[in-house]
């Protein structure tokens, strides 16, 4: 691999172009007429325009991206996260066009990608699921059946998608009856198809990730990330290790997530989620995210290892260098994201102009960020700017060291999430770890009742 290609924009194209350029990689960054001076493009080896600023006519346009890959001498593409990153079709164009996709094959992605077959898949490799349908479910009568039989509360889901669309907590049939034209038509909408399946529904869950890496023929877990904390679906701040597991549950997860990747001879960085039940242990298998994730810092900065670097050796070629007995976990590390939006506001996204920058500093905080001071916040890409990531050897220190570092953030010229997160760390529930998947909404919601938020 000599010159790599980046299918994406903001701070994970960054993130990416720093990794390769640590190999020895140059790099290509595509930038539509929005991002002409953005940072990914001024930081990369060369650019190449893709198109007009809306995502549907540059960033999600395989034919564009193939081109530009092509054009610029490219030999490989890292899809980073969102836009095409888990389109198998758009891994399978790569491949066609004869260049290295740093990701799975497009036959896993697809695979993994179907929530139905992923299910399948997990429970063929011995790794427990939430109870509900097997199968995709089409229609209202069909759902209800499955419903009747799994017992409410229930969940529906999307089958081919992610990213919390589609999905509904019902609590009886007549809920399921009105909700499930909507939800089915908001998926056929955001992934064209329609199909949904059914879950029961955990009541007081944790939203528990393990971390994996493969090369197509070995496996390796490298921990857990805590994302109980969630507004619509979206993660807002997540950590590792997780603090509402023991070392039992840690055990048994971990070691459910190197059997589906063995299972499906899975190849590069990817995310195998889990739904814990706070009152058993139990935890069940939810969906497999084929990509490197958003909060992917937290686990570098407590094992050490470069995650997209690692990703690029394996789609190089090259066997895992790291053998499970190597991968051992050192402190906690707190991730926050921090959006323009503004939360008193009910998060109205805030574009702009940006006129002052200020990143926090010290040892233990990584900014991941493209901002700079006259960069412009688009209103046509997600309103995430920076991620702000945390390490303390212990979790009350990183909590800490968090409360300094969000309070030096200073971003001028458009609204932010940062004075919400730094709410968020004085409540109790959250310094103490006593929190699950509704936890956020919750206090949010009661938030807003009491006048803090407009």
């Amino acid at each position: 691999m000599k010159r790599l290609l980046i299918a994406n924009r903001g701070e994970i194209a960054v993130r990416i172009i720093r990794a390769a350029r640590d190999l020895g990689i140059e790099t290509v960054a595509v930038a539509s007429d929005a991002d002409r001076h953005a940072q990914h493009a001024l930081l990369a080896d060369t650019v190449v325009n893709i198109g007009p600023a809306p995502a549907t006519k540059s960033y999600l346009v395989p034919e564009a991206i193939v081109s530009a890959a092509r054009d610029s001498g490219a030999d490989a593409v890292h899809p980073g996260y969102g836009f095409l990153s888990e389109r198998a079709a758009f891994a399978a164009a790569v491949a066609d066009a004869g260049l290295t996709f740093v990701g799975p094959d497009a036959d896993v992605i697809e695979q993994m990608g179907d929530k139905v077959r992923a299910r399948q898949v997990a429970a063929a490799a011995g790794v427990p699921t939430v109870p509900g349908t097997r199968d995709g479910v089409a229609d209202v009568a069909a759902a209800v059946a499955a419903a009747r039989e799994t017992g409410y509360p229930v969940m529906l889901k999307a089958a081919a998608g992610g990213g919390g669309r589609g999905i509904r907590v019902v609590a009886d049939e007549a809920e399921l009856v009105a909700a499930f034209p909507q939800a089915s038509g908001e998926a056929a909408s955001a992934f064209g198809d329609g199909r949904m399946y059914l879950e029961r529904f955990v009541r007081n869950a944790r939203h528990v990730e393990v971390q994996v890496l493969g090369d197509g023929t070995d496996a390796i877990h490298v921990f857990e990330r805590e994302c109980s904390l969630q507004r619509r679906r979206q993660k807002v701040v997540e950590e590792a290790p997780s603090p509402g597991i023991d070392e039992r549950i840690r055990a048994e997860m971990t070691a459910a997530a190197v059997r589906l990747c063995r299972q499906v001879g899975y190849r590069s960085a990817g995310t195998c989620e889990f739904l814990v039940d706070d009152e058993t242990g139990e935890f069940f298998f939810i969906e497999m995210n084929t990509r490197i994730q958003v909060e992917h810092p937290v686990t570098e900065l407590i094992t050490g290892i470069d995650l997209v670097a690692e990703q690029l050796r394996i789609a190089a070629g090259e066997k895992l260098g790291i053998r499970q007995s190597d991968v051992t976990a050192r402190g906690h590390a707190v991730e926050f994201r921090v959006c323009a939006e503004n939360p008193d506001k009910n998060f109205m996204p805030g574009p702009g102009r940006i006129a002052h920058v200020h990143l926090p500093g010290g040892p233990w905080v990584r900014t991941d960020t493209w901002l700079a001071p006259g960069s412009q916040v688009s209103p046509y890409y997600d309103s995430l700017v920076a991620k702000v990531v945390v390490w303390g050897h212990d979790r009350a220190t990183a909590l800490a060291r968090s409360r300094r570092a969000l309070s030096e953030l200073v971003i001028d010229g458009v609204p932010s999430t940062t004075s919400l997160l730094l709410e968020l760390l004085d409540e109790p529930w959250f310094a103490d770890g006593s929190f699950g998947t509704g936890t956020l909404e919750q206090w949010l919601a009661q938030r807003a009742a009491t006048g803090v938020s407009a």
